[in-house]
Formats: structure tokens, C-alpha cells, sequence
């Protein structure tokens, strides 16, 4: 359990999908997470407040999209967050070309139809934009999964500019992407090109939907936002003067190449990358003697312990998604 201490509660129309969910209940000794049939648009049915709600490939499903974000805003507690992913339209292009496809053959959800599928999605030549989905889900090998992701007729994509304008109809203020990188132009390889600097200059929003086009591939945003009417909660600001004080940690899906691995022999300094990262283009060099700081981050030390006033490692840091900062009061 990650999170022992938690008072869990999760809901979903499907039967099945809570019995599935009760079986591992039992199976790991799980006692902290209580389980309602309930759709998103009456959570307020539960008469109880979150500090943390977390909502999964679940909106865009939606009739009313807006109308289930506006419910989960209403059960959301002062001072807590929304984590809200939304399938994203560039990236899954491949997908919604083959749902029109089987829409224009008629194909329904059925056993043979299904098997006929899965064996023409394998045919797809190599170039198709769904084969690069392909390669990082197995939403193509589960019959049940296939007919979701090629049949599901209530399907909607979100741009990264309207996933900002969902955000704010539904009563939230955006506060970061989950992971962050992806969408920074200073991070990969969108930071070495002459467009960086002009990306840059643009407001943040604008900066945020020029990068998801030159990457392309983002298959699904997953944003972190709270209240708008509610000013007591926000992300780390490394400007802010009580910066020396915070204390990172290392992101548990860091991970760490130095010299002596096989593949940097006998080079100077690391290279950080976030394991959960599906672009390969993020990781992030430093020298030795940035690495020698970086192996102090224990939880512990403070910022100005590490840095002094120079927070530009820090920053790269958190911005390439390797650290997270603590920046509640030292006890």
C-alpha cells in the first residue's frame, strides 16, 4: 500500500469492474478503500469531501463531459487537487482514423467481427500512425480492450488548448501537467532547435500547445488542477524567496546512467531520465559536479543546503520531472 494512512473511495458504473476490484481487495488485504456503483455525474450522492480526486480515461467518455468535471469540482475539499487525464487528439490520430474505418465497415462488438480486427491491425503497415500506439499499450492485444479503444462511440480528444478551456468550464484552474516535460520547451529536443527561444517568448498556455504540435505523439494529457475559487493551494514557483528552504526528492521513476555503465564508459558527468517518460528525447546530461549534488538529495536537505541562491539545477531538475519539491515547513 502507498498511502496506508488514506481514507480511499472509488466509483464506477460497472459491476464488473468493481467486482474485479473487490477480488483484489481481498487479494492484497486491502482495507482502507470502500467501493460504490455510482456515476461520476452523482458523486455529490456521497455527501463527503476529497482532498485529492483522481480521474482516469473516464471524462472523455462521457455524454457531458463538462457536467461530470463540474460534479467532481463539487466534492472537492478546500485546499485539495484534481488529477484529470483526457485522451489527446494528435497523438492518437492512428486511433480515430480506425474507428472511422470500422465505422464505414459497420463492425460491431461481436466475437468474429473482433477477431477479424485484431488480425487486421497487425496488417497495418509499419507507417501507420496507430502502430506507434501499438507499441506502448496492450489495449491491441485484449479483445475487450481492442473494442474500447476502435469501437468505443463516445470517444472525445482533447487538444492541449482545449483541455485547458474543459479545466476552466468545469470550475478548476489549471496548476501543471503530471509530467511536465513534455510540453516545456526547454526540455528535449524541441530545446536545441531555432524555434526554442520564440516558443519560449510565447505565453505559457501557448507554449504548451506549440510543443504537443511538435511532438505529436502525446497520446493523453493528465493535468493536476484545483478550484479556481480556491487561492491556498498552487505548484512550486522556483522564483519564490522561500525557495532555499524546500526540499527536493527524487522522483521515484528517476533513473541514473553514469560512467560506469556500458553504455557511458569513460564519460564525464550522468545522464538523468524519468523512467515514465514515453518520449526518449528527455533525458538530461549533467556534469560531475552537478551529479555530486544531485547524490545529496536525500529529502532532507534544503535547497540552499544543496545550491546556495543558484537554483538553475534545481530548476532543470523539476522541470525534466526528476525531482519533486517538499515545500511544507521544516519541523
Amino acid at each position: 500500500m502507498v498511502n496506508p494512512e488514506a481514507e480511499v473511495v472509488g466509483i464506477d458504473v460497472s459491476s464488473a469492474s468493481l467486482g474485479k476490484t473487490r477480488d483484489l481487495i481481498r487479494q492484497h488485504g486491502i482495507d482502507n478503500l470502500t467501493l460504490h456503483q455510482l456515476p461520476i455525474e452523482r458523486v455529490s450522492e456521497l455527501d463527503q469531501q476529497f482532498d485529492r480526486i483522481i480521474s482516469t480515461g473516464v471524462l472523455h467518455c462521457l455524454a457531458d463531459p463538462t457536467t461530470g468535471l463540474r460534479a467532481l469540482h463539487s466534492v472537492l475539499a478546500p485546499g485539495g487537487a484534481v488529477t484529470i487525464m483526457l485522451y489527446a487528439r494528435y497523438g492518437r490520430a492512428g486511433v480515430y482514423m480506425m474507428q472511422e474505418y470500422c465505422r464505414r465497415l459497420g463492425l460491431s462488438g461481436s466475437v468474429d467481427d473482433l477477431a477479424e480486427l485484431a488480425k487486421v491491425v497487425t496488417a497495418l503497415d509499419p507507417s501507420h500512425p496507430l502502430r506507434h500506439l501499438m507499441q506502448n499499450s496492450w489495449d491491441f492485444d485484449d479483445p475487450d480492450a481492442l473494442a474500447d479503444v476502435l469501437l468505443n462511440p463516445r470517444d472525445r480528444p482533447y487538444t492541449v488548448t482545449e483541455t485547458l478551456t474543459f479545466l476552466s468550464d468545469g470550475g478548476f484552474r489549471f496548476g501543471r501537467w503530471q509530467r511536465q516535460a513534455p510540453y516545456l520547451p526547454d526540455c528535449g529536443a524541441v530545446a536545441s532547435t531555432p524555434h526554442a527561444a520564440r516558443i519560449a517568448a510565447l505565453p505559457r498556455d501557448e507554449q504548451f500547445a506549440a510543443v504537443e504540435l511538435f511532438r505529436g505523439t502525446i497520446a493523453s494529457h493528465t493535468a493536476i488542477a484545483y478550484a479556481a475559487n480556491d487561492d491556498t493551494v498552487s505548484q512550486p514557483d522556483l522564483d519564490d524567496d522561500a525557495v532555499s528552504e524546500w526540499r527536493p526528492l527524487i522522483a521515484p521513476t528517476t533513473r541514473i546512467a553514469t560512467a560506469g555503465d556500458s553504455t557511458r564508459a569513460g564519460r564525464p558527468g550522468a545522464v538523468l531520465r524519468n523512467a515514465a517518460h514515453a518520449e526518449s528525447d528527455l533525458a538530461l546530461p549533467v556534469t560531475d559536479a552537478e551529479f555530486a549534488v544531485v547524490r545529496r538529495i536525500d529529502g532532507t536537505a534544503t535547497v540552499g543546503d544543496l545550491v546556495g541562491d543558484n537554483v538553475d539545477l534545481i530548476r532543470r531538475l523539476f522541470r525534466h520531472d526528476l525531482i519533486v519539491l517538499d515545500t511544507t515547513p521544516a519541523t
